[in-house]
C-alpha cells in the first residue's frame, strides 16, 4: 500500500489592504476542504492581521509591516525587524508559497519564504513584473469578482478544481469588549479617500430608516474628523458612536448587526462575510470586480464617479429588510 501523503503547508500571501485580505479567506476553507488537514500560514500586514486570526483554519499569522517599515529605511530598528520576519518565513519549508495578491512587493516577501512561489501569470497579475519571481505562474482572467480569482488561482496551483460552491469566510464570532443595546445595524459613513463619501444628509436618512424598524444606527469611525462626522449623523437618527475600536472589536460589533449600511470600505466587507445583511455605496470605484459579496443579503450600488441616489439606496435598504424573512433563501443584489 502506497504512503499516505503529509497534508500540505501552504503559505499564503496577502498583506492588504482590508477588503483584499477579506476576499481571500474562502481560500482557506476551499484548501482545506480538499487538502483535509493542510497547514496554512498567512503573511499580512499587522493592521489586518486581527481579521485573519479569526479564521481557525490559519495555523500561524506572520506580520510583515511595510506600511510602517518603508517610511522608516533609515533607522536600524527597521531592518532589525525586517531579519526577524525573513527568520520567521525561513523557519519552515512551505509545499507551496501563494502569492494572492499579485504586486511586485508581495513577491519579493514571498521570496522570502522557502518553498516555491506561486501566482498568476504575466497578463493576470495586478503587477506582471511580479511574475520574474515566480516558480509558476497561472491564467486567471482579470475580468472576475476578486473572491473567485482568488479561488481560482488557489485551486489551480493546488491541484483541485475551480471551486462552483459559494464562498466560506469562516470566521468565528469575536469576543466584544464594547455593548450597545441589541437590535441595532452600523452605519460606516468614512473611507481611506474622500472622493468615496456620501451626503451625511443621506447617511442620517438611512439611519432614521433603520431606527424605524427598531434597531439603535451605530456609526462606525477611525479617526478624529471621522468621529466628528459620525457625532453629527448620530445626532441626526438618534444613533450612537461607540469608542475608537481596534479591527479586532470592530468586527464583534459588525458580526452582531441586524444590518450595515456603508462605503466601499474594508469594515463593509467584513459584515458581508459575517453574513450580514449588507448595502455597500460605491462613489469612487466600480463595485463589478470588488462588490460587496457574503453568504447573506447583500448589495453594491454606486460606480466610478456615480453618486447613488439616496431613494435607491432606502429600496436597498428596504429589499434587504424583506429578504431577511427565514422562509426565504439568502439573496444576493447588485444595482448596476
Amino acid at each position: 500500500m502506497p504512503a499516505e501523503r503529509a497534508p500540505p503547508r501552504v503559505l499564503i500571501v496577502k498583506t492588504s489592504s482590508m477588503g483584499d485580505v477579506v476576499h481571500a479567506l474562502p481560500v482557506v476553507d476551499d484548501l482545506r476542504h480538499h487538502h483535509p488537514g493542510a497547514i496554512v500560514d498567512w503573511l499580512v500586514e499587522p493592521a489586518f492581521a486581527p481579521i485573519v486570526e479569526l479564521h481557525p483554519g490559519v495555523r500561524r499569522v506572520l506580520r510583515v509591516g511595510w506600511r510602517r517599515w518603508r517610511r522608516q529605511l533609515g533607522r536600524a530598528g527597521t531592518w532589525r525587524a525586517i531579519a526577524a520576519l525573513r527568520r520567521e518565513l525561513r523557519a519552515e519549508r512551505y509545499d507551496a508559497v501563494l502569492d494572492l495578491q499579485g504586486l511586485l512587493k508581495s513577491a519579493l516577501w514571498g521570496a522570502l519564504a522557502r518553498g516555491p512561489l506561486l501566482g498568476y501569470d504575466g497578463a493576470s497579475a495586478r503587477e506582471p513584473l511580479a511574475t520574474l519571481l515566480y516558480r509558476r505562474g497561472a491564467a486567471v482572467p482579470r475580468e472576475l469578482h476578486a473572491v473567485v480569482r482568488n479561488r481560482r488561482l488557489a485551486a489551480a496551483h493546488l491541484g483541485y478544481a475551480a471551486p462552483q460552491t459559494p464562498p466560506r469566510f469562516g470566521l468565528r464570532m469575536p469576543d466584544a469588549s464594547w455593548h450597545v443595546a441589541e437590535p441595532f445595524a452600523v452605519l460606516i459613513p468614512n473611507a481611506s479617500r474622500p472622493e468615496k463619501f456620501w451626503p451625511e444628509d443621506d447617511w442620517i436618512a438611512v439611519g432614521r430608516r433603520l431606527a424605524r424598524e427598531g434597531w439603535t444606527p451605530v456609526v462606525l469611525w477611525g479617526s478624529e474628523p471621522e468621529r466628528q462626522m459620525a457625532d453629527r449623523i448620530a445626532a441626526g437618527c438618534d444613533g450612537v458612536v461607540p469608542p475608537f475600536l481596534p479591527v479586532g472589536e470592530m468586527a464583534a460589533v459588525l458580526a452582531r448587526a441586524q444590518a450595515v449600511v456603508g462605503l466601499d470600505t474594508g469594515f463593509s466587507h467584513l459584515a458581508a462575510a459575517y453574513g450580514r445583511p449588507t448595502v455597500g455605496i460605491y462613489c469612487d470605484h466600480e463595485p463589478g470586480l470588488a462588490g460587496i459579496t457574503g453568504p447573506g443579503p447583500v448589495a453594491s450600488i454606486g460606480g466610478k464617479g456615480q453618486v447613488p441616489a439616496l431613494d435607491a439606496v432606502l429600496a436597498l435598504v428596504d429589499a434587504q429588510l424583506a429578504a431577511r424573512a427565514p422562509a426565504d433563501p439568502p439573496v444576493r443584489l447588485q444595482v448596476p
